[in-house]
């Protein structure tokens, strides 16, 4: 099954982690059977962890790096246009931006596994009902989505836009976490928390209608088209959980107060 792997990389000097597949499929392994579960049967007998220092420090580190990534994207992207945004294609080795574009691809790629570290927190809080279907799909989703790509075409091209947005939606998602971890009082209190799932609703909205508007329109671009209906599909697929995710904790919750 792995022998698709003998395939050469795009990228010759290949970073930590990426050289090959067993380093994630062992850490997505490890995760899946300690948040499903190893963990819950560990955390059986025993109180939950008081995590609250642990939290502070990873949510401020979070909100910390996905702003930092999200300013040197927007920065290239939107105020420099070091791509062409109706085929932004990966550059070629040589390009002066291309060492840019794969430390921000590989910073990327190990972001989505230090999110994994979410769903660890939840099991030693015993915040079960936190654990669903949708948050763990997304966290698995979204590493191995980064590396087969990584792997197999090469980094940047139109995930860059991918990045940009969703360093922003998780920079306002950790912003809210740390909050709520420091002032465990106003969690409650915290209005715009539903605002958190409208934004994420709104980032694939975006990511949907773009793909879907360079794949229509921009037939001429060099980049594959399956990774562009790939990107299609997975919007689709989050905007339908999200949502349901929106109408069951915030609409009918809400009538069922009232």
């Amino acid at each position: 099954m792995f022998g698709v792997f003998d395939k050469p990389a795009p990228d010759p000097n290949q970073l930590f982690l990426t050289d090959s597949p067993w380093p994630l499929f062992i850490i997505l392994t490890t995760y899946l059977f300690f948040v499903l579960k190893c963990g819950k049967l560990f955390m059986n007998k025993r109180q939950p962890y008081n995590l609250r220092k642990v939290l502070l420090v990873y949510n401020l580190g979070q909100v910390t790096y996905n702003g930092i990534f999200f300013g040197i994207t927007f920065y290239n992207l939107i105020i420099k246009q070091i791509c062409n945004w109706r085929c932004m294609e990966p550059f070629p080795f040589g390009h002066e931006h291309k060492n840019l574009e794969r430390y921000v691809h590989y910073a990327y790629f190990i972001n989505k596994i230090l999110d994994l570290l979410d769903t660890v927190f939840f099991v030693l809080r015993k915040s079960y009902k936190q654990i669903s279907f949708l948050h763990v799909y997304h966290h698995v989703m979204m590493c191995c989505g980064c590396y087969l790509v990584m792997r197999f075409y090469g980094t940047g091209g139109h995930l860059n836009f991918v990045g940009m947005l969703n360093s922003l939606v998780h920079t306002v998602m950790y912003f809210y976490y740390f909050l709520s971890a420091y002032y465990p009082g106003l969690k409650a209190s915290l209005w715009w928390k539903k605002y958190i799932t409208i934004s994420q609703l709104m980032q694939f909205l975006m990511l949907f209608s773009y793909a879907a508007y360079i794949l229509v329109f921009s037939r001429d671009c060099g980049y594959p088209a399956c990774l562009l209906l790939v990107q299609i599909v997975q919007a689709v697929i989050m905007i339908y959980m999200f949502g349901n995710f929106y109408v069951k904790t915030y609409v009918q919750a809400k009538k069922k107060q009232q």
